[in-house]
């Protein structure tokens, strides 16, 4: 295994990695955003009232999106194992 198998890998790893956190971070991104402007327009500050719609939004997306976070991770799995069966 040479350097330029090393860095392939460990790319090909952090796109997974930013694959699978995207839906996630992005949900709970645009929903913290939404929840702003309504507490903005209507002036409620209820410290409370941004935790709850996020973690019930972010859990459902998460349920949603399981397969396919779990087919990014078997794609990443794969390409290891195989190049350590090969090597490298």
């Amino acid at each position: 295994m040479n350097e330029v198998d090393a860095l392939e890998l460990i790319q090909f790893a952090f796109q997974t990695l930013l694959k699978i956190s995207a839906p996630i971070v992005i949900t709970a991104m645009l929903v913290g955003t939404l929840i702003a402007l309504l507490q903005a327009l209507t002036q409620i500050q209820e410290i409370t009232l941004t935790f709850i719609p996020k973690i019930v939004v972010v859990l459902v997306v998460a349920s949603m999106a399981a397969p396919y976070m779990a087919s990014q991770i078997n794609n990443l799995s794969t390409l290891s194992f195989s190049r350590i069966s090969t090597g490298f």
